[in-house]
């Protein structure tokens, strides 16, 4: 993968910059793929039921309103994305079991971590245009990230 300072540098402003710091959590730093998204706060029922689905190698971008209070993925629902073949999950909010996730195969970028688990109503929207860190996420659009950040096709 060409590294998004490289991709920038050839596309300029045709791609957009996350302005917002995120960890890198996952066994992959630099991934790619077309974008899935689902916003939802607190509830990861939607986020788990997606990764459970054939990710055909998109990135799952979840907006949880940057929230810490709980995680809305772990170490279960990243093992179910890397088994169907999901390409990364860039996370608006928390994750836990940090360590194991940090083993599998998979990008994980988010902004940090809690131990306590989301709510599990389903509340939430699915494959919805996101907007946040001045990024707007658009379903099929092209997400590239590796160490030095997050770039998403205009």
């Amino acid at each position: 993968m060409t590294s998004t300072a490289d991709l920038y540098d050839e596309h300029g402003d045709a791609l957009q910059s996350l302005a917002l710091q995120l960890r890198d959590f996952g066994g992959r730093i630099a991934f790619e793929g077309p974008v899935r998204t689902v916003r939802c706060f607190q509830d990861n029922q939607l986020v788990k039921e997606l990764l459970a689905t054939d990710g055909e190698g998109s990135v799952l971008v979840i907006d949880g309103s940057g929230s810490l209070g709980t995680a809305l993925m772990g170490d279960m629902i990243a093992e179910s994305a890397v088994a169907h073949g999901w390409a990364g999950v860039v996370i608006h909010g928390a994750i836990r079991d940090s360590a194991a996730i940090g083993h599998l195969p998979i990008g994980v970028k988010a902004l940090g971590t809690n131990p306590r688990k989301s709510g599990k109503t389903g509340s939430g929207e699915v494959d919805v245009v996101l907007r946040f860190g001045d990024v707007e996420f658009r379903p099929g659009a092209r997400l590239y990230a590796d160490e030095d950040g997050v770039l998403v096709e205009r």
